[in-house]
């Protein structure tokens, strides 16, 4: 993590335009062909959810600025992001929110957020968010094809930790799409930030086995 120097930073208007915003956090819903994933983690015996979690935060960790977080009036910049999950137990309809470290492979990242879930007895472990800001967080809603959503937010117009959900997939003609969902602050995230997450996203769909 690096701290920022606001005189030499080329973001220092659009982050001092949208801090004098009331409430800076938007949100953007949009599909994603997840045709090749649902396949490749059938053939792998992998965990779909827990492969949306790992590509999706790999596509995040490429983008400095859903890096970005504001601490009090000082900028700082992470190196990489980690993922919180909600997830189920089997028979439980309480989810627990799983944080687990990123890794360089998926199939190593599902083996230890399965581990970690199947042994993590509290529903919220406080100690895995002391002091730390690093995080995506993700709710998916596998029972419902929205095309909207909002998430559960505390109203502090700093808060710059990306929510992401998506929900029930679907058949159109050839293709399997599913809604997208993916909140951010435009203190540091601006619409072509997004639109180049969803580029390195639907390449990370297209190719899960990469």
């Amino acid at each position: 993590m690096i701290e920022i120097n606001m005189e030499t930073w080329k973001r220092k208007e659009h982050f001092q335009f949208f801090k004098n915003v009331a409430y800076p956090i938007y949100n953007i819903c949009f599909d994603v062909d997840v045709t090749k994933l649902l396949q490749y983690t059938k053939e792998s015996q992998l965990s779909f959810h827990l492969a949306m979690v790992f590509l999706t935060t790999s596509a995040l960790n490429q983008i400095e600025n859903f890096k970005y977080r504001l601490r009090g009036e000082t900028v700082v910049l992470h190196e990489f992001l980690t993922p919180s999950f909600a997830d189920l137990g089997k028979g439980d309809d309480l989810f627990k929110m799983v944080t687990v470290e990123m890794e360089n492979t998926m199939k190593r990242f599902i083996e230890k957020a399965v581990y970690k879930s199947a042994n993590q007895k509290d529903y919220f472990v406080v100690s895995d968010f002391a002091n730390r800001d690093d995080f995506v967080f993700y709710s998916s809603l596998p029972w419902i094809t929205f095309t909207s959503i909002d998430h559960t937010i505390n109203l502090k117009k700093e808060d710059a930790i990306p929510r992401v959900s998506w929900g029930k997939y679907y058949r159109h003609g050839e293709v399997v799409l599913m809604p997208f969902n993916i909140q951010v602050n435009h203190l540091f995230v601006d619409g072509v930030h997004l639109g180049k997450f969803k580029e390195i996203l639907d390449d990370k769909l297209s190719h899960p086995n990469s």
